[in-house]
């Protein structure tokens, strides 16, 4: 078991290997429970999501543009299908 070091600041640093498995990048936030027998667990909190504009252009689509409506209607056929398969 690894051992860590707090600094003088009350900073410690949580070994390459931990942060790696648990996949913690800087900034990474964590709760801190207190056990009843002189433990402490840390358990990473999700990473925040941020803006939803982030993710525009990352799936490719070449065709005509598509009206909302048409996207619903499209969607609306699909759930259709799915639940005629599901009952057969």
């Amino acid at each position: 078991m690894p051992t860590i070091t707090m600094t003088s600041k009350g900073q410690i640093t949580l070994p390459a290997a931990t942060r790696a498995k648990l996949r913690l990048v800087k900034g990474a936030q964590m709760d801190v429970e207190e056990t009843g027998d002189g433990k402490i667990v840390l358990t990473p909190k999700p990473a925040k999501t941020g803006d939803i504009r982030r993710l525009r252009g990352i799936l490719k689509y070449d065709g005509p543009p598509v009206s909302i409506e048409e996207m619903n209607e499209a969607i609306g056929r699909a759930v259709v299908e799915s639940y005629k398969r599901s009952i057969s």
